[in-house]
């Protein structure tokens, strides 16, 4: 099996890494438009050779788009349409992106269609780049499958064989539901983090001591504002309806909590925080 990933960061780089270290992959191509992350793919041993896009998807059985979402809609058609070329049925192409409706309507009536399986692994970290690549990533995580109906059962077979190696938990839905369920558990996280960070700094200018005294508990709640704004800029605006939505529960939320506690009303508060505390019958 030869797989090619196109995007050497945080996600290609760690499947890169596990696919060929737990048998999957024999050898791994890989493509970085940035001539820095490239060059330490190849030192770092991501892949056994960067390559050109054409090269990458000419010779490879399984095509992985792990780049922003806005560059993998434009991908995608490409890949398809040199699959198509080349008359290449079996070959395959997913993506790893948070967003799944965009690009299923991107090549919803490509020829190929059924060549491509929309995937999204629910992994990551706040780094970035070829050196946040490590192993062990995905282990445990849960990946979606979206549209699989719309997938050949082969590819489908073979793209879950290669998330079983990642050693990672398969749900399927459609690209709708998908979206909205990422905009509730993924991207309004974001958002509050990002949200928080600017909060934080804006005050921080008047008062220096803050980021002395900030603990654990602060670091992990901002901890996502450290994520990069070209993975997050694409996500926002492609699923900006969902996430509109989350936010404007979220205010509603948040302004329910001020105006308890601007009133000193600790019957309101301590219902608030026992509602929320709900959460861990379902996150542990």
């Amino acid at each position: 099996m030869k797989v090619g990933i196109i995007g050497l960061g945080l996600i290609g780089g760690s499947m890169a890494i596990d696919l060929k270290r737990r048998g999957f992959a024999d050898t791994i191509l890989g493509v970085e438009s940035d001539p820095l992350h490239a060059a330490a793919a190849e030192k770092i041993g991501l892949a056994d050779e960067v390559v050109g896009f054409d090269e990458c998807v000419e010779q490879s059985d399984i095509v992985v788009l792990a780049v922003p979402a806005d560059a993998a809609v434009a991908m995608l058609g490409k890949v398809l349409d040199r699959f198509e070329a080349m008359g290449a049925r079996d070959r395959i192409v997913i993506d790893t992106c948070s967003i799944k409706a965009a690009l299923a309507v991107a090549v919803k009536y490509h020829p190929m269609r059924r060549c491509y399986v929309a995937t999204h692994p629910m992994a990551g970290t706040e780094y970035s780049g070829p050196w946040a690549a490590m192993p062990g990533l995905f282990d445990g995580r849960a990946c979606i499958i979206a549209d699989a109906e719309e997938s050949s059962e082969k590819a489908v077979r073979t793209v879950e064989k290669l998330y079983n190696t990642l050693n990672m938990r398969l749900i399927r839905m459609n690209s709708d539901s998908h979206d909205v369920h990422t905009a509730y558990v993924s991207h309004i996280s974001h958002v509050s983090s990002f949200a928080l960070a600017l909060t934080v700094l804006d005050k921080e200018r008047d008062e220096k001591h803050i980021f002395d005294l900030a603990s654990g508990g602060f670091s992990s709640t901002v901890r996502l504002a450290k994520s990069n704004p070209d993975m997050w800029v694409p996500i926002l605006t492609r699923n900006s309806d969902n996430v509109l939505r989350v936010i404007d529960t979220y205010i509603e939320k948040m302004q329910e909590f001020r105006d308890a506690i601007a009133a000193c009303d600790s019957d309101k508060i301590r219902s608030l925080i026992d509602e929320a505390n709900r959460i861990k019958k379902i996150i542990r």
